[in-house]
């Protein structure tokens, strides 16, 4: 596991999914927020993307609690942030700030110039708050409202 420093204040790891468990926990906890919890087809949910993607898991001990997906577009100074989600009972902890700030950390080491993502709008003042700006209108995507933001890293 390539941990992140804990945060002090929730004793919570975010790693970047080195092996096929790690994989397999974001998977889970992508299921139950997104397929589950959102009804999202089971189908757009687990993507093309996802076997050349750089996966994200906050763990709580053993416990997977929060995911990420960082993929890089055909700029590869360009990468698209995805399927960011935290188990319902965890939200508010300040889990999905953690783990915005290790993809941020790794677009870093990847040389990684913009970041871009199709925000549920309901996030789009959480995404707001950590520097991202809106383009455009909103969307739907998988039967749900979206905004298309970016953030500029260098």
């Amino acid at each position: 596991m390539d941990q992140e420093p804990d945060d002090a204040a929730t004793g919570v790891e975010v790693c970047v999914v080195a092996d096929d468990r790690e994989l397999e926990d974001a998977f889970a906890v992508r299921h139950e927020v997104f397929v589950e919890e959102q009804d999202v087809d089971e189908e757009l949910e687990y993507d093309e993307y996802d076997d050349d993607a750089v996966h994200f898991v906050a763990y709580d001990g053993d416990e997977p609690i929060g995911v990420a997906r960082l993929r890089t577009l055909e700029d590869d100074r360009v990468a698209k942030v995805e399927r960011v989600a935290v188990l319902k009972p965890r939200r508010g902890e300040g889990l999905g700030r953690e783990l915005m700030a290790a993809v941020e950390r790794e677009t870093d080491r990847l040389g990684i110039a913009e970041l871009t993502m199709h925000a549920q709008t309901h996030a789009e003042g959480f995404y707001a708050d950590l520097g991202y700006e809106r383009r455009g209108s909103t969307f739907e995507e998988a039967g749900i409202p979206h905004v298309e933001m970016w953030k500029r890293l260098d």
